[in-house]
C-alpha cells in the first residue's frame, strides 16, 4: 500500500471515527505516544486492536466505501473487509507511535477529509429535504423548450482584446479565410479546429455570445468584436435550424438534477452572505 492511498484510507476511517483529533487527544506535552486507543462512535465492537475497538458502524460505512469501489468482489467480503480495517488500525497505530499523526500534511489531509464528509453529509440533508419535484422539473422544461426556439451552427475566433478582434475583422473583410485565421490566431480550444461549436440553442451559450449568433445572417460574420467573459470574439454564422427538444422523459431525471444544484448553490450563497469570511 503505497503512502498516498494509505492516508485515504486512514483519512475514510477518520472521517467516521474521529481520528481527525487524534494528535492531539493521543499524546503527551512531550510529544511521545500516549495511548494507542482511537475514538470511536458507539456500536457494537466487532474486533479489538491492541484494546482499541472496531465498531460495527465504522464496519458498515468502511464496507459501503469499498464496494463503491471496482475490484474483485471476493475482496469486498466482510471478513475481508474487517481485515483491512484491522490492518489499517495496526497502521494508526504505528503511526501515533512513530509521532507521524504530527506532521502537517497528515494533519491536513485528515482535516479536509472530516471537512468534506461533513460536507458532503450536509448537502445530503439538504437535498433530502428539498427534493426537486417532477412538477418543477416540467416547468422549468417548458420554460426551456418554449425558449428554445432556433439552433445555431457557428465558429468563433477567441482573442484576448478588443484590437485584435478588429484586426481579425478587418482580415476577413480583405478576404482572409476565417478558419485559417481561427487556427492561427485563437487563443480558444476550438481554435485547432478552425473555430468550430457545432450546433447550438441560445441558452447553451453566454447571453452576448448567442444574441450575436442570432442577429447573423447565414454565412456572415459579426461587423463588431462580440465581449464575454472569457474575451473578445469574432463570430460566423454558418446555418440556422429550427430546434427539437427531446422528449420530457428522456431529460427529466437531468433537468432534476439541475435544479436540484442551483437549488444548493442559492443555499450555500446564503450562508455565505450571512457568514464571517475573512480571506488572508
Amino acid at each position: 500500500m503505497n503512502y498516498r492511498h494509505y492516508l485515504v484510507l486512514i483519512a475514510s476511517l477518520a472521517a467516521v471515527s474521529g481520528c481527525d483529533q487524534m494528535q492531539s487527544s493521543n499524546r503527551t506535552d512531550t510529544g511521545s505516544a500516549a495511548a494507542t486507543t482511537a475514538p470511536t462512535l458507539e456500536g457494537v465492537v466487532v474486533a479489538t486492536v491492541n484494546n482499541s475497538p472496531i465498531t460495527q458502524d465504522v464496519l458498515d460505512v468502511y464496507a459501503a466505501q469499498r464496494k463503491a469501489q471496482p475490484g474483485n468482489k471476493q475482496a469486498n467480503t466482510e471478513e475481508a473487509i474487517l481485515n483491512e480495517l484491522i490492518a489499517l488500525e495496526l497502521m494508526r497505530q504505528e503511526s501515533i507511535k512513530k509521532g507521524l499523526d504530527s506532521q502537517p500534511v497528515v494533519i491536513a489531509t485528515l482535516n479536509q477529509t472530516a471537512r468534506t464528509t461533513l460536507a458532503g453529509i450536509a448537502i445530503k440533508d439538504f437535498m433530502a429535504n428539498n427534493p426537486v419535484t417532477d412538477e418543477a422539473a416540467k416547468v422549468a422544461y417548458d420554460e426551456q423548450m418554449g425558449a428554445a426556439g432556433k439552433e445555431y451552427n457557428a465558429r468563433h475566433i477567441l482573442v484576448a482584446d478588443e484590437d485584435t478582434a478588429k484586426e481579425v475583422i478587418k482580415l476577413l473583410d480583405s478576404g482572409s479565410d476565417f478558419s485559417e485565421l481561427a487556427k492561427e490566431k485563437s487563443t480558444g480550444p476550438s481554435g485547432a479546429s478552425g473555430g468550430k461549436l457545432g450546433w447550438f440553442g441560445a441558452g447553451q451559450m453566454v447571453k452576448p455570445f448567442s444574441d450575436a449568433a442570432a442577429e447573423l445572417e447565414k454565412g456572415a460574420y459579426t461587423k463588431a468584436p462580440v465581449q464575454t467573459q472569457f474575451g473578445w470574439h469574432v463570430i460566423i454564422l454558418d446555418d440556422v435550424r429550427e430546434s427539437t427538444p427531446p422528449p420530457y422523459a428522456d431529460v427529466k431525471d437531468r433537468i432534476k438534477m439541475l435544479l436540484a444544484n442551483q437549488q444548493l448553490q442559492a443555499y450555500v450563497e446564503s450562508m455565505k452572505s450571512t457568514a464571517t469570511i475573512d480571506i488572508k
